[in-house]
């Protein structure tokens, strides 16, 4: 799906995040599996990752995120008609989380749902909620992004390990009044290549059961090279078919905020778009992998620091298990 226009419908009033204060450096990973610092840096480019600690949950950075979200944008919870969460690696199978992060900022009975597209899920989610708006059904949507891949990760998953983090980005979405919002959004799937990436157990191809635990069917598993090679093809072809939906060009743009999952990966994306890595937000070796939470995340800390300011010209892309990729073009 592909949606593009000259002026845009909706736009971001307002942004939030949340790390767990819980932080792994790679020294920390040393000593729990078969993996070096150096490794981990010649082969991601990261540097530390934030997990949860015990009893803490994915609705929980959800929560702080969204509230920082709201709070940003001059609103309260009243102001928001849907609440739509990013999110893979939820509380529980059943209900939705985003239930639970309804519940825990005090919002009124207002829809609220999840999008489960891994990595991609924020750009699903921000193309959902700005069709609620474009249509006028909606006003102002809360879009959460939160992820804990650290809890279905093996013990002995020196990869895994290495590459995931847990967090919450979130961007309250609003009626333009201008010429601020999102100019175009892209968004994919290819099921022939689901088996890249999941978790196979926990539904009802593979219930959860001793068989199952056994064999570890509720850990998370990469196929990483092929992986690695879908990516980089489809962020490349795409980010460049969402820039020519918004009629823009690469040298138009002010910065990218691409999937923090590998610099490696990001270093080849800068190369094929001709778009300078230095124009390009990375929090990666500080944030890991951080799955939907990755864009909004970023996003966050880049508004905050005054790195992204207000006119300036976003590219958005993110590639996930499913496989489902996305790429989108916002005004700030």
């Amino acid at each position: 799906m592909t949606r593009d226009r000259i002026t845009p419908r909706s736009t971001i009033l307002g942004t939030g995040s949340c790390l767990p204060e819980r932080v792994v450096s790679n020294r920390d990973l040393e000593g729990a599996v078969s993996t070096t610092d150096a490794w981990i840096r010649e082969h991601t480019g990261i540097g530390a990752r934030h997990v949860l600690s015990e009893g803490e949950t994915t609705s929980d950075l959800a929560a702080i995120a969204a509230r920082r979200a709201v709070e940003a944008a001059g609103l309260t919870v009243a102001d928001l008609d849907m609440v739509i969460l990013a999110t893979s690696t939820g509380d529980s199978p059943l209900p939705a989380t985003a239930a639970r992060l309804q519940q825990k900022i005090g919002a009124d009975l207002i829809p609220s749902f999840d999008v489960n597209a891994s990595s991609a899920g924020f750009l699903y989610a921000m193309t959902i909620a700005d069709q609620f708006i474009a249509s006028g059904t909606f006003k102002t949507i809360l879009v959460v992004a939160a992820d804990a891949p650290s809890r279905f990760l093996g013990p002995a998953d020196r990869t895994g390990r290495a590459l995931f983090g847990d967090g919450a980005g979130a961007v309250v979405l609003g009626e333009s009044a201008g010429e601020s919002g999102i100019l175009s959004t892209t968004i994919h799937a290819d099921g022939s290549l689901h088996a890249l990436m999941g978790i196979p157990g926990g539904g009802s191809a593979a219930p959860l059961d001793a068989k199952s635990l056994d064999e570890g069917q509720h850990y998370l598993r990469v196929d990483g090279s092929p992986l690695r090679d879908v990516t980089v093809r489809h962020l490349t072809s795409y980010s460049m078919q969402a820039l020519k939906s918004a009629r823009l060009t690469s040298a138009e743009l002010d910065w990218v905020v691409p999937q923090q999952g590998n610099l490696r990966i990001v270093d080849t994306i800068s190369e094929r778009l001709g778009f300078p890595l230095s124009r390009f937000v990375l929090d990666t070796e500080e944030v890991g992998n951080t799955l939907a939470a990755s864009i909004p995340l970023a996003l966050d800390r880049a508004v905050r620091a005054e790195t992204i300011r207000p006119g300036q010209t976003v590219l958005l892309c993110a590639l996930g298990a499913g496989v489902s990729w996305g790429a989108a073009i916002v005004r700030m």
